[in-house]
């Protein structure tokens, strides 16, 4: 199945996240390796064309490439945020999206001031 995904789809990372959190990549790890590296390649036409809008895609997305050691931009979580520079108030309502927000947060490094704002806006 994990090979068999399509390279840039939403299952596909939701798969590796889930074999990740059951405590088994270590039997897949060339093949979450592949898929990620892919990824990492594609990360910023995979933002625009698949994810489009979707708060836990790309914050999975992102979670998974930094987890792996990939640098990842944060960019991509500007277009959840409204001029004057906070997150959009609806984003609450997906409450899965904001777990992923959340979690990839934790991935943030020093001065990346959007992820600690991610991470504020997430807890309170």
């Amino acid at each position: 199945m994990l090979v068999m995904a399509p390279p840039k789809s939403l299952q596909k990372l939701d798969l590796i996240n889930t074999i990740q959190r059951l405590g088994v990549a270590y039997h897949f790890e060339r093949e979450i390796e592949e898929s990620l590296s892919y990824m990492n390649t594609h990360y910023e036409e995979w933002i625009s064309e698949v994810a489009g809008d979707d708060l836990h895609g790309i914050a999975l997305c992102f979670r998974l490439l930094r987890q792996q050691g990939y640098y990842t931009s944060r960019d991509a979580f500007r277009k959840f945020k409204v001029d004057q520079g906070d997150f959009k108030k609806k984003l609450v309502n997906d409450v899965h999206g904001m777990l992923s927000l959340y979690e990839a947060a934790q991935f943030r490094v020093h001065e990346e001031e959007i992820l600690d704002e991610a991470l504020t806006f997430t807890i309170t």
